[in-house]
């Protein structure tokens, strides 16, 4: 059960690609600049984008843990 769950988040982390939520983050703010959204449009988008934000920042952080874990493995050899 454990195993199926790891290949699921697996699955999931190798769906979510960090290139494609950066570009929906700047499309997102392109059009609330354009002006061209409904305001309630814009706090939808604006939540989106902020969500879109949280999630690269944690992609960043997890890919520097891993990064801080292969540079100190080099250095204990």
């Amino acid at each position: 059960m454990i195993k199926r769950n790891s290949a699921s988040n697996s699955d999931a982390v190798a769906a979510w690609n960090y290139e494609a939520k950066v570009a929906e983050i700047e499309n997102i703010i392109t059009r609330i600049e354009t002006g061209e959204l409904e305001l309630e449009e814009v706090f939808d988008q604006f939540t989106t984008a902020v969500e879109y934000l949280r999630q690269c920042e944690n992609f960043l952080q997890q890919r520097q843990q891993q990064v801080d874990l292969l540079i100190e493995t080099l250095s204990d050899e």
